[in-house]
């Protein structure tokens, strides 16, 4: 069935999981308009990776050329022993994936990707409506006394009616709270230090130039803590992402600002190497809180619904944060472009029918890896090492098979376009 050219959703939240979403019902015909809180649209200064089964999503979106602009490609993922930077399990990415799984795995500055979809939505030239954007525009309250017809109303009191509400609003989400659904979040113990590294620095260093004689998505195994680090932008930047136990001051503030030394003493006794790349962070080192919600198969009331870390936040440990967020929005754009208004209600259902229990699984993947990359030298940690040295096809209770796959989607012309890997 078409969508009715009536049918309008409000989403509240732009970043990169409200955009996609936004984008991605654009491209249903469906008229919508993405409340952002803060005063532009943007994403922090960080790196993020896109695994297939995100890239699928934004290339069936059109974006391919435009990715293919911003993007760096790691051609290996690689696990490394702390104490001497030995390589623990390797699996290929690159031509790889572009051939096993119909898609790319990608790395961004996460400022460039949010810029490529938000542009797209605002495109002229785009498929359907222009997505109307709102800065400025915290969401405080819901108004539902027209259930089929509820309305986002902001701190200043503008009120953005429509027929369907999505809460995209992170991991503090307000409109979870209005909706009054409980309290699922749970601190992980963790924080997690983000730096980028200027990459002219990294290859000016003996110890640290071989991170550009073949670019990896690397992370180093340690009793209690981890290091991620990938580079962005070709080279211009190496990413950082060191996950350690939480101070008193980080777990009350949930954001710090932070310095190089932090960042490398708490790495102590660790490979040389470490060291050598820690030290060279700026000033733009900052320390996050790492929360997470339980499992919840609830995202829906009515016309009301949550996508991203609203419903689903999960610790980083499977890198999948974003791009569970962008399977939210193929589906929910798949079910909300199939239905007119008066449909709205079964096609929410059946989103988070189609999303909760797959998103659960990455959820519950991530927790457990918490542990398994933090064991500390002995019996488990050899084991671990051992098994990954012999196949390392994922961690945890999950393959990358599955991971990457992603949820099965309904559109056969997204299913079927074929990344030209060969040309």
């Amino acid at each position: 069935m078409a969508p009715s050219q009536s049918f309008e959703v409000v989403i509240a939240g732009g970043g990169l999981g409200g955009v996609t979403a936004a984008l991605a019902l654009r491209h249903r015909g469906i008229r919508v308009t993405v409340l952002e809180q803060a005063a532009q649209f943007g994403e922090i200064g960080a790196g993020i990776q896109t695994a297939p089964n995100a890239s699928r999503i934004l290339l069936g979106l059109g974006l391919r050329k435009q990715l293919e602009a911003i993007h760096t490609e790691p051609q290996d993922q690689v696990r490394r022993r702390w104490k001497d930077g030995s390589v623990v399990g390797l699996t290929q990415l690159g031509e790889r994936c572009k051939r096993e799984f119909n898609a790319p795995y990608w790395h961004y500055h996460r400022a460039d990707l949010h810029r490529v979809i938000l542009d797209a939505c605002v495109d002229p030239n785009g498929p359907g409506p222009v997505v109307e954007l709102h800065t400025d525009s915290r969401v405080d309250g819901l108004d539902r006394s027209d259930p089929r017809r509820p309305a986002a109303i902001t701190e200043d009191g503008q009120r953005f009616e429509g027929d369907v509400v999505i809460g995209a609003d992170g991991i503090r989400s307000r409109v979870r709270d209005l909706m009054g659904l409980p309290d699922t979040l749970e601190f992980s113990g963790e924080m997690a230090f983000r730096a980028l590294i200027p990459g002219d620095l990294i290859a000016a260093d003996p110890a640290t130039r071989f991170l550009f004689d073949r670019f990896q998505s690397t992370i180093w195994y340690g009793p209690d803590r981890h290091l991620v680090h990938y580079m962005i932008r070709g080279g211009e930047y190496l990413n950082i992402v060191a996950c350690v136990p939480c101070t008193d001051e980080v777990a009350e503030k949930w954001t710090v600002s932070s310095d190089a030394n932090a960042l490398v003493d708490a790495f102590p006794g660790w490979d040389d190497r470490v060291a050598a790349m820690l030290s060279k962070a700026k000033e733009d080192v900052s320390c996050f809180a790492l929360y997470r919600r339980r499992r919840d198969p609830v995202w829906t009331d009515g016309h009301l619904s949550l996508l991203g870390d609203a419903c689903h936040a999960m610790l980083p440990y499977q890198a999948q944060g974003a791009s569970q967020a962008m399977e939210d929005a193929a589906v929910l754009a798949e079910e909300l472009g199939r239905v007119n208004a008066n449909g709205i209600a079964g096609a929410l259902r059946r989103y988070t029918d189609r999303r909760a229990k797959h998103a659960g699984m990455v959820q519950d993947a991530s927790l457990q890896n918490k542990t398994f990359y933090h064991f500390p030298d002995g019996p488990l940690q050899r084991a671990r090492d051992a098994e990954l040295g012999r196949s390392f096809d994922g961690e945890s209770d999950v393959s990358y098979q599955w991971l990457w796959g992603g949820t099965p989607l309904n559109d056969p012309d997204l299913e079927a376009i074929a990344y030209p890997f060969a040309r």
